[in-house]
């Protein structure tokens, strides 16, 4: 694990000097932290992406998070329900995403300030469905976590040596990723399920998911909090049937990560 991020340090020594798409996740924050550290502050700018996707609360998190660490950051606007093939939601929606966010980014590294553009690609992704990697390469965008061979566990064990307090944040990703695929995403879709996750989370329960599915709510959380769940269940299955939901469901294989993509792997849905 200290072998990787020696390499990680080696590939962004490398690269002089660099512009962070950050988050506030864990991938991106250790990711920046390690930039800093390497390049020192003034070669590095965290630049985090405010759309209709992102909650208002995670945006907040980043702006506090990059301040913590002494990083120079920019909060630009974006709008992925405007790109075009976005919202129809087939199994390439993330490409769109990327490309989009990547194009935002370049302006600041035209300017010679900056030499390379990177994101918190790990090498956990290289196993799942993700169409933001081939925008990736071909916007010249790296993933120097994932060229440095780390996990998701590494990073989070990293992180917590290295004193970051997003060390164990639950994962998180846009609220895209909780509508089926297929179905067309909405500013109304996005605010619903939003609400409901924020709702859920504010009864104690960390790694969440409200996978949308039409009119029914699919909740995702880890196998050891399903019991909390049940327990809840009159209250959560209320306040989401107030947000639009008819039907209200828990997923009995508990929270994993890009569920959705298991329909992909059967061949379905139009993608």
């Amino acid at each position: 694990m200290h072998d990787k991020f020696n390499k990680l340090q080696a590939i962004l020594m490398e690269m002089e000097s660099v512009v962070v798409a950050f988050s506030g996740g864990v991938d991106s924050t250790f990711l920046l932290d390690a930039a800093i550290k390497t390049l020192g502050s003034e070669r590095v700018l965290a630049v985090t992406a405010d759309s209709e996707t992102y909650p208002t609360e995670e945006l907040q998190e980043a702006i506090q998070l990059a301040k913590s660490l002494g990083a120079a950051h920019r909060v630009i606007e974006t709008s992925e329900l405007n790109i075009p093939g976005y919202k129809e939601n087939n199994a390439n929606r993330c490409y769109f995403c990327k490309k989009s966010l990547f194009e935002h980014l370049e302006p600041f590294i035209k300017d010679g300030a900056y030499r390379h553009i990177v994101y918190g690609l790990i090498a956990d992704d290289m196993n799942e469905h993700r169409p933001g990697v081939q925008a990736a390469k071909e916007r010249g965008v790296r993933g120097p976590l994932q060229e440095a061979g780390l996990y998701k566990e590494e990073i989070r064990d990293l992180s917590r040596e290295h004193g970051l307090a997003t060390w164990n944040k639950p994962s998180f990703a846009c609220l895209s990723s909780r509508i089926a695929y297929g179905e067309t995403i909405t500013i109304e879709k996005l605010g619903r399920v939003g609400e409901a996750e924020r709702y859920i989370r504010s009864l104690g329960f960390g790694q969440v998911r409200v996978r949308s599915h039409g009119d029914i709510a699919r909740i995702e959380v880890e196998p050891k909090a399903m019991e909390q769940l049940i327990g809840h269940s009159s209250a959560i299955s209320e306040r989401l049937k107030e947000l639009g939901f008819i039907y209200v469901a828990m997923d009995l294989s508990g929270y994993r990560s890009g569920s959705m993509n298991k329909v992909l792997e059967r061949g379905g849905a139009a993608l």
